[in-house]
């Protein structure tokens, strides 16, 4: 006889959170290949069989942090980029609202670092292919902007100082923990003074 499937069970939000949670961080530790669903099941203290009663794979518990977390941070880009600030003031913006989500989503950071370039190639995972495009274009016109404004300097090769603060914000997620010492803002803020000083028309 066919083996049936075990049927999804509707955890609480809460609870779904919490599976979520664990599978990130064994994600972003071990990487998403060497993720076993048994490995995820004995992080959250239940039985392998159990998580399928919540999650079909470990493909839709990846696909549900990272739209979780891109969801929050074009959320928190989109005001930003709506509010229709000066470069100056947008560049800072971003940065900060980025590092907000490293607070929020540190090990769908991580994972997004690490695995985004080869899932992208996956049509279920093609999502992640469209944010960075957008991402790109975000911080690109941010510049740009400020060039033509003569906020910025007019010398800056605009797409390698992107790159650079891209990656020079997103990499704390490797050693950010929340909860300590310094909140998001005042990372933000220190972060900022250094960038800006360097790529600001000096008086």
């Amino acid at each position: 006889m066919p083996t049936k499937k075990k049927p999804q069970v509707t955890a609480t939000p809460e609870r779904r959170r919490e599976l979520l949670d664990t599978a990130a961080e064994v994600f972003a530790e071990q990487g998403y290949n060497a993720t076993t669903v048994r490995k995820i099941a004995d992080e959250a203290g239940m039985l392998a069989g159990s998580l399928y009663y919540h999650f079909d794979s470990k493909e839709s518990m990846l696909e549900e942090i990272l739209r979780t977390f891109l969801d929050e941070l074009w959320e928190g880009y989109d005001a930003v980029l709506d509010a229709e600030l000066g470069p100056r003031r947008t560049l800072e913006a971003l940065v900060t609202e980025s590092f907000r989500e490293i607070d929020r989503h540190r090990a769908a950071v991580a994972i997004y670092q690490k695995e985004s370039r080869h899932l992208a190639a996956q049509q279920r995972f093609a999502f992640l292919a469209d944010s960075q495009r957008n991402f790109e274009k975000a911080w690109l016109s941010t510049l740009e902007r400020g060039v033509a404004a003569e906020v910025f300097r007019a010398d800056l090769d605009i797409r390698l100082t992107y790159r650079f603060v891209r990656d020079t914000v997103w990499v704390a997620a490797s050693w950010y923990r929340p909860g300590g010492q310094h909140s998001p803002e005042e990372i933000a803020r220190q972060y900022l003074s250094m960038v800006l000083d360097g790529i600001s028309v000096r008086e």
